[in-house]
């Protein structure tokens, strides 16, 4: 530890008296904050009726506050940031910190002694830099990176990079994005903000509006625990506060290079060697697909008006070109991508006086793809012909769909009304546009075609992307509000506030070109359930099926939240938080009309700290709380809105070469229409739901304990329970009906009861009981509640099983602050994951419907539904850091391990359990290929391989450049490990059952070069 200078006498007896006496003091009031701020508090022995004053060492703002009765001070809402903070009497300066770091809703003790044999403060002066590693005023689970940090370990330049760090975190499936999971949740259920402003994925929770990650000031992640504040997730928190300019005028600029030619080519996926047909044929060709990537960044920052006003810019340019991937041998395909990523930041902050604060933040992120898809021939590893082109706007083909991206703007207010009353308030909204347009070799859309007739000339389309498509015009928009009021009353710090936000969108899915058309043998064509279904007398021997459909609607969610919390300080080592939100959600189909409204959902947090010792050295701490979380909006396009499904037969005389569209189309059957007779008219909302639904929410409990060892090093560990109580999906099974009826001798056919109870799905709590409005012939509703036994009413006599998801770990960790010129940490985490949902989503398969998955369809699906999901990891271990060899050189370490993900094998239900014909949906597999299906209950199957990974970096800033500029080498995965992180766990005879999705990401290397001066 440096020593601190003085310039008193007996120096060094002094400032061993004045810290050790300030380490004993109490905490002096606790502290929660909110998401963009945090507290310097502290106690002031003998201090009564001092000021202390805290000064932001970069701004020039300054507070004073008066040392009450009992010695304590306390600052709320401070930007994150560096502060100077001075106790003071009569005007004169007594003691002195300097470099005390403000970090993200954290609170700093800072707190002051007399020195022995002194009777008042006059006469001690110290001025030190020296804190408690261990910040005993919150009792929430959080991982704080400051911009330092994540310069100085090598990370991947995104969000999702960082957030890996914190222990309890893993990389979602693939199919989603390689969004974050936390604590065992579906990667759906989380929360991002950036400067206190939600920026979450408006349609479906899965991914956030990203930033240049230059722009990062603090990145917390918050992994359970957190306050009545907070809400909107069963996952995690991931909060972001952004640079901001100072009294220096600083600039930079910065340059980062990923070449082709160092990184290795990702392995070729094969068949598994399975007996399904195809052992160990080569499924997709991966060896060239390989990018150079470059990132380009400039920043700047400092004083339109010194102390006043400030600005800081920044942008950044990502470009990857040079990718030549080729698709799977079912696809046929090989395209090559060139993607453009443009972010920036403006953000302005006014200190209209010292006690009044406004910001201004404004950030855009737009990502453009151009891909070139030509056909692709396996059997002699060649290219074909141009097939078209692909343009997409903010869209992801290959992770999870359309991407927040857009322009976001916020405004936030501070006003320290009181020493003891702060006021804060926001508001933001964003925009965001979706493009995904496919043009064929011709330059116009092409339909999708597919050619199912025995004839042995085939019919060859020219769609590229082989299936549905974003509907045209796809955007969203979110606009919110929150407003929050502390206030200091003795030993309570008192906290209340109002959060309210809109989330709409605009999307949906239509055929590539608008239409599907099927080609097929006149005898293998079913017409049953056609309308005005008449073949001529003769029949041709091929018919085509053309299938158009719009999923497309306006939606909305409305998310509104009260919410009061206490920070109760019981005596000097004692804490009490007490915290409740109350949170209301109603969502809104296509026509404005609200199908599900869920209201007073109480959400209570409990928590409490005890510094054992009172100086900060040992603390251990516990906390309860319950979280909600609101129906996606994406729910609302098909389950709720009107959804055209227009399908009809013809007879057809050509078929055009190119494009392989029939003519001379003469109907043999009427239109099917789906959700409405026009495929127009929106379902009414009372047949799209179940009344009184709950909302989807789970409770979480936390006992943990951290301990300094020394100065420098801290330890500790934590206990972590999660219990999903409540999910929404879901079912399309009409039996339960059927059996309500049964039960209350309700004649169906008399009454006219709607027909459609068997045509559409219908949202609701699974395991429980659930009451449905069912429409009588003569327009009326009636309400009708369906028991678990009404459930199991069907001719398997299967019902649902009650919900279970739950979420059990243990982590320890080991940290050295920095201190002799090295910074690390070190966390293990045993943790597992089991129950019979994974949450909002379904990566068995990876279904992208949030809240709408397959899973609670019908009861049969459930059959051994229960085990360990896929989120489980059951150990990991993770450690990172750097090394200051000298003022030159720096190198950084980041070290990842897991086990790997459980296998399932689903396939194809014994006898009748298959009902409605879901095919490979099943926890059933014919594993020893005898035609008889066996049970393969969840998880059942082992597990992938463990996956370990090994990233470098290293830094040098040289002498005669004043260290101002900087040349960097990153390595990452040094050993290019390439475990399978996901696999086709479909089977029924399928040869790809085992096949491996996705594997790590092959060695890379990352070469950069940045420079930063100031004027």
């Amino acid at each position: 530890m440096n020593l601190p200078t003085t310039n008193h006498p007996n120096a060094l007896r002094h400032i061993a008296v004045a810290v050790a006496l300030g380490l004993s003091v109490a905490s002096g009031g606790a502290l929660a904050q909110s998401s963009a701020t945090g507290i310097i508090f502290g106690q002031v022995q003998g201090g009564s009726g001092a000021t202390v004053q805290i000064q932001n060492v970069d701004t020039g703002q300054t507070r004073v506050l008066t040392v009450d009765a009992d010695g304590r001070y306390r600052a709320s809402s401070l930007p994150v940031g560096r502060y100077s903070v001075t106790l003071m009497r009569n005007g004169q300066t007594i003691s002195t910190r300097e470099n005390v770091q403000v970090s993200i809703s954290t609170g700093t003790d800072v707190s002051f002694a007399t020195a022995s044999g002194a009777t008042s403060l006059e006469g001690v002066q110290v001025v030190a830099s020296a804190l408690p590693a261990i910040d005993i005023t919150n009792v929430d689970s959080r991982t704080v990176l400051t911009a330092q940090e994540l310069q100085k370990v090598p990370l991947g330049q995104t969000v999702n990079a960082a957030s890996l760090l914190a222990p309890g975190t893993v990389s979602g499936d693939s199919r989603y994005g390689n969004v974050v999971s936390f604590g065992g949740a579906s990667a759906a259920e989380n929360q991002y903000y950036v400067n206190g402003f939600p920026v979450t994925n408006a349609l479906t929770g899965l991914g956030f509006t990203e930033l240049p990650f230059d722009a990062i000031d603090q990145q917390q992640v918050i992994t359970g625990g957190y306050g009545a504040e907070y809400g909107r997730s069963t996952g995690g928190v991931v909060n972001i506060v952004t640079k901001s300019g100072g009294n220096t005028w600083r600039f930079g600029a910065t340059v980062d290079w990923e070449p082709r030619a160092l990184m290795d080519s990702p392995r070729d996926i094969y068949y598994p060697r399975n007996g399904n047909g195809k052992d160990g044929q080569l499924f997709q060709d991966r060896s060239d697909n390989r990018t150079w990537s470059t990132r380009y960044g400039a920043y700047a920052s400092g004083p339109l008006i010194k102390d006043r006003l400030f600005l800081y810019a920044t942008a950044e340019r990502r470009e990857t070109s040079g990718s030549r991937g080729v698709g799977s041998e079912l696809a046929g395909t090989a395209a090559k991508t060139d993607s453009k990523t443009t972010r920036w930041l403006a953000k302005i902050n006014w200190n209209i006086t010292d006690n009044n604060l406004f910001e201004l933040t404004a950030l855009g992120d737009t990502t453009k793809i151009d891909r070139t898809v030509y056909s692709y021939d396996y059997s002699t590893m060649t290219e074909g012909p141009l097939l078209g082109t692909e343009y997409l706007k903010n869209y992801d083909i290959v992770g999870a769909g359309a991407t927040p991206g857009g322009s976001m703007y916020i405004a936030k207010y501070t006003g320290y009304l009181t020493d003891n009353l702060t006021v804060t308030a926001n508001y933001g909204k964003t925009e965001s546009k979706h493009v995904d347009t496919p043009l064929g070799a011709s330059g116009v859309p092409c339909p999708l075609v597919v050619d199912l007739r025995s004839a042995p000339s085939t019919i060859n389309g020219c769609g590229i992307t082989g299936g549905t498509v974003l509907s045209p015009g796809a955007k969203d928009n979110t606009d919110g509000w929150r407003l929050d009021v502390e206030y200091q009353l003795g030993d309570h710090h008192l906290r209340a506030g109002l959060d309210n936000l809109n989330l709409k969108s605009y999307s949906g899915l239509q055929y590539e070109g608008g239409v599907y058309y099927l080609y097929q043998d006149t005898a293998d064509v079913n017409l049953t359930g056609y309308p005005n279904a008449n073949l001529p007398a003769n029949p041709p021997p091929y018919l085509v099926r053309q299938r158009i459909i719009d999923f497309s609607a306006n939606v909305k969610v409305e998310q509104q939240a009260q919410y009061i919390e206490d920070h109760w300080q019981i005596n000097s080592n004692w804490l009490a938080y007490i915290g409740l939100r109350n949170e209301q959600f109603s969502n809104y189909n296509g026509s404005g009309q609200i199908y599900v409204k869920q209201r007073h959902q109480l959400a209570p947090r409990l928590g409490v700290t005890w510094d054992v010792y009172g100086d900060s050295s040992l603390k251990v701490y516990a906390n309860a709380g319950r979280y909600h979380l609101a129906i996606p909006s994406n729910v609302a396009i098909r389950g709720a809105s009107a959804s055209l499904f227009q399908g009809q037969y013809f007879t057809f005389t050509g078929v055009d070469p190119v494009t392989g569209v029939p003519s001379g189309l003469s109907p043999v059957t009427g239109i099917l229409y789906s959700n409405g007779a026009d495929g127009v008219t929106a379902p009414d909302p009372r047949s799209v739901a179940a009344k009184g639904l709950k909302a989807y929410y789970q409770d979480e409990f936390i006992l943990g304990f951290d301990k300094a060892l020394g100065t420098d090093w801290t330890f500790g560990a934590k206990a972590t329970y999660r219990n999903l109580k409540s999910i929404i999906d879901d079912f399309c099974d009409e039996a339960p009906f059927a059996a309500y009826a049964a039960r209350n001798n309700i004649d169906v056919q008399a009454l006219g009861i709607d027909a459609a109870l068997s045509a559409h799905c219908y949202l609701f709590n699974p395991g429980q009981a659930n009451t449905f409005s069912v429409q009588y012939g003569d327009g009326s509703y009636h309400d009708w509640t369906l028991t678990n036994e009404d459930f199991a009413g069907n001719s398997n006599g299967v019902g649902f099983p009650k919900l279970k998801r739950k979420y059990l770990a243990l982590n320890v960790y080991l940290a050295h602050q920095f201190s002799d010129n090295w910074y690390g940490k070190v966390e293990y985490v045993w943790s597992k994951s089991y129950g019979n949902s994974e949450g909002l989503l379904k990566s068995d398969i990876g279904q992208l419907d949030p809240s709408v998955t397959q899973d609670w369809d019908f009861p049969e699906l459930m059959i051994g539904s229960s085990g360990y999901l896929p989120n489980d990891r059951r150990h990991q271990l993770k450690a990172y850091g750097y090394w200051q060899m000298t003022p030159e050189w720096l190198f950084g370490a980041n070290v990842a391990i897991a086990s790997g993900r459980p296998k399932n094998c689903i396939g194809n239900a014994p006898g009748a359990l298959d009902r409605q014909g879901y095919g490979t949906s099943f926890f059933f597999c014919d594993l020893n290929h005898d035609g008889t299906p066996e049970a393969t209950p969840r998880g059942s199957q082992g597990r992938l391989p463990w996956t370990y990974r090994l990233d470098l970096n290293a830094q040098w800033r040289p002498a005669w450049a004043d260290h101002n500029l900087a040349f960097t080498a990153d390595i990452f995965n040094v050993f290019t490990q390439q475990r399978t992180l996901s696999i086709v766990e479909t089977n029924g005879g399928n040869p790809s059952y085992g096949r491996t999705i996705s594997y790590q990401t092959p060695r890379y290397v990352r070469l950069g070069v940045r420079y930063d001066f100031s004027l």
